[in-house]
């Protein structure tokens, strides 16, 4: 499969770069998806939530009525989860959301994220992308030239460039990773990839081993 290499104007270069069937022509697996960018989200999570069960609410622990006679429920503690400012039953607590997925599964999964991108005609292979200076006003000059103005992008570079990242970081419909960060969910959550011509042999090369 190939695809022609354009500049940062948006206009052909004449060059095309071959891409791999293995990574970007398969049948895409859609529960392998499902499960890296469950996994993703899950990683996001703090898991610092919170509530006060009936043993940490600062209170009295005299019983507040006699068992018998009163004509309504027992009770023994104003902490009882049945009253006003008494513990949470069952309540949230700190835990670990992260679980473990194997690497040829994770590969699987971004293999068929880029194989839906060439499908639905949504990956643009994009000639070697620098700065000068961090200016956001360069990045809205290349993305104006490529037409994705107003489009939520991925741009993946072969390697880590200040500039290009400073200068996109104030886009909130535009993210620059480099090669080895990309992932599932953000590949996806994009509404088009472009990938500098120099990311693409190098991507092949993490995604086949």
């Amino acid at each position: 499969m190939e695809l022609a290499v354009i500049n940062h104007k948006g206009e052909d270069t004449g060059r095309k770069v071959n891409l791999s069937d293995d990574i970007f022509g398969i049948d895409p697996n859609d529960h392998a998806i499902y499960l890296d960018v469950k996994q993703y989200l899950a990683n996001q999570r703090q898991g610092t939530h919170k509530s006060k069960e009936r043993n940490e609410i600062a209170g009295s622990t005299k019983k507040i009525k006699k068992q018998k006679g009163t004509g309504s429920a027992r009770a023994g503690s104003i902490k009882s989860p049945l009253f006003r400012g008494g513990g949470r039953v069952f309540g949230p607590q700190p835990r670990n959301y992260t679980f473990k997925l194997n690497k040829k599964l994770k590969q699987l999964a971004r293999k068929s994220a880029l194989s839906y991108k060439v499908k639905d005609n949504s990956l643009m292979v994009l000639e070697n992308l620098s700065f000068e200076a961090p200016k956001t006003k360069s990045y809205l000059a290349l993305m104006n030239g490529l037409s994705l103005a107003d489009k939520k992008t991925l741009v993946v570079l072969p390697e880590e460039n200040k500039n290009v990242y400073l200068s996109s970081r104030n886009l909130p419909k535009s993210k620059v990773v480099t090669v080895n960060d990309v992932n599932t969910y953000q590949v996806l959550n994009a509404d088009h990839l472009v990938i500098c011509e120099g990311s693409v042999s190098m991507l092949e090369t993490i995604l086949s081993k």
